[in-house]
């Protein structure tokens, strides 16, 4: 966003270099189950049936789901109980477990769809705001999409990051609605240009 909105690449890459170089400092001021977290993810079978027994078993459904999966609600991992929070953080691996690669993967395009939508419509807005919300809206939903999946996959650690439009949760739905609310009122006044003040310019 910064990097959008014009900031130069000299200050990001310095901004860059001083995150960098304080991630040492900051790793003394890390909570036990913050490192544990860490640790984990790079050595889950350490403590498979403890802080590595999420991400083993994540993993053990995703491979299991093979290239077309198991069927609808007939995951073995998931249903019978091997697999924690699979109605929340670890809602895509069910999904690939009934579905296997190739309904994972689906889904992975329909989220593309809608980012390189939100992409487009930031593009095509006359004012600078509406481009700073659109792709703002756009790069929350590749985030939240990237970590979850990123994370039940085991390239990042395990967070509490639910998937977009999928994940059970009237919190997480009610955000991601409210900004494609957001982003529907851009493309809406994409033709209207602003000035500083926030006023709108005649063509």
């Amino acid at each position: 966003m910064l990097f959008i909105a014009g900031v130069r690449l000299r200050i990001l890459s310095l901004m860059c270099s001083i995150a960098g170089i304080s991630v040492p400092l900051v790793w003394r001021f890390l909570r036990d189950y913050q490192k544990t977290r860490i640790y984990t993810f790079f050595d889950p079978d350490s403590d498979p049936l403890g802080a590595g027994y999420h991400i083993l078993q994540s993993k053990i459904a995703l491979g299991s789901g093979g290239l077309f999966g198991k069927g609808f609600l007939l995951g073995t991992q998931s249903h019978l109980s091997f697999l924690p929070e699979k109605q929340t953080d670890f809602i895509f691996t069910t999904l690939a477990e009934e579905f296997g690669l190739i309904g994972g993967f689906l889904l992975i395009c329909l989220y593309m769809a809608m980012v390189a939508y939100g992409c487009a419509i930031a593009l095509r807005s006359r004012n600078h705001f509406g481009r700073l919300v659109a792709l703002g809206i756009a790069n929350n939903l590749f985030l939240h999409v990237f970590i979850n999946i990123a994370m039940v996959t085991g390239l990042l650690p395990v967070v509490g990051v639910p998937l977009p439009l999928i994940s059970y949760g009237g919190t997480a739905m009610l955000s991601v609605m409210f900004g494609f609310g957001l982003l529907m009122s851009v493309y809406v006044d994409r033709d209207v240009r602003l000035n500083r003040a926030g006023a709108a310019l005649p063509d």
